[in-house]
């Protein structure tokens, strides 16, 4: 009877067969690594405030000595953590970029963020004698073009409050029986943010892990390439809406400006998610994008939602205050069901 390791699998292997396959590790030399690729490191730091996430989108807490399967990739977190796998030096040491298994050399930290897991890079893995990465477990099935009407939701940074105006969109959505998508086409590869779509009452849900990227930070061409693709999965669904979040700000290296693009005439209604009223002016000017309502931090008071409206002469809303969420819908519905398509020109989006 052949043992297995007792390997951590980390939500970014949830697109392979790896927690169930026997493999091998082996060391590969540093100019033959690729984004994507799935590698084995071992947990160096003593005591870890931060957690792993499974491939389960539980949490775990790790301890020195654990081995840990995820990805090679990239991060630029405005208010948490830079770092990539191309900034790993000879010492082969890494950091845990996301508890998704998002592995690289940390090159920046926030202060107020706990440090991140410590690893070091043991080998890459090899199944039936070949490396293999991310991008091998996609699955390139063909469906009609994508056609649903979208809710695109946008933010002037991370942790601007997309996913929490998300999911109660979809939770007010779903009382009027509609078939809804949920997905998140851009950011750090995270498995929560998707789940809380789908325990929100989502009937499918999507990430560009699904096809084979640990974050959206690659070249335009391929990202541009795996979002084709996760178009089609997601047009086999036949939603009636799609609520689809942007991570981080269209304005940070993650693909969100392209992602807009392509999305094209079928986002129908944008809702512009802020940390600060100023950011909501900010992001408008930079990107030419006018919302369709304003929501997230910045108006968890009157205060901040007369600043907003003031500044951009869009309607602010606090979509946590249960009495806000009538007026909500009926900027949603009455977008949705516009016959006048949002008109993308080049990368910018004008109403």
């Amino acid at each position: 009877m052949i043992m297995k390791k007792p390997y951590v699998f980390t939500s970014l292997t949830r697109i392979s067969p790896l927690p169930d396959i026997e493999f091998q590790v082996a060391p590969r030399p540093f100019d033959q690594w690729e984004n994507g690729d799935y590698v084995v490191a071992e947990v160096t730091t003593r005591r870890n405030a931060l957690k792993v996430e499974l491939v389960n989108g539980r949490m775990m807490e790790t301890a020195k000595g654990d081995l840990v399967v995820g990805a090679l990739g990239v991060r630029f977190a405005t208010l948490e953590a830079v770092g990539s796998w191309q900034d790993v030096q000879e010492d082969l040491q890494m950091h845990m970029l996301t508890g998704a298994g998002l592995m690289g050399r940390a090159t920046s930290r926030s202060f107020q963020l706990p440090p991140l897991i410590g690893i070091k890079y043991l080998g890459h893995v090899k199944v039936d004698g070949h490396f293999t990465g991310m991008d091998d477990y996609v699955k390139h099935q063909e469906h009609a073009d994508f056609k649903t009407p979208c809710i695109l939701m946008v933010g002037t940074s991370m942790s601007a409050g997309k996913t929490t105006a998300a999911k109660i969109i979809i939770r007010e959505l779903k009382k009027k029986n509609l078939r809804i998508l949920g997905a998140k086409i851009t950011g750090a590869g995270r498995l929560r943010d998707i789940l809380v779509m789908k325990d929100s009452g989502a009937d499918a849900i999507y990430d560009f892990v699904d096809v084979g990227l640990p974050s959206s930070i690659c070249e335009e061409g391929q990202y541009r390439k795996a979002l084709r693709t996760l178009l089609h999965h997601m047009a086999g669904e036949q939603a009636d809406v799609a609520v689809m979040e942007i991570g981080a700000s269209p304005m940070e290296p993650y693909n969100g400006q392209t992602a807009i693009e392509m999305l094209g005439d079928n986002i129908k209604t944008i809702i512009l998610c802020a940390s600060d009223p100023y950011g909501v002016y900010g992001v408008m000017k930079a990107f030419g994008l006018k919302p369709d309502l304003v929501s997230g931090i910045a108006t968890n008071t009157e205060a901040g939602v007369q600043l907003i409206e003031k500044l951009s002469g869009v309607r602010a809303l606090n979509v946590m205050d249960p009495e806000s969420r009538g007026e909500m819908v009926d900027i949603i519905m009455k977008t949705l069901n516009s016959k006048t398509p949002l008109a993308v020109e080049g990368q910018k989006i004008k109403n």
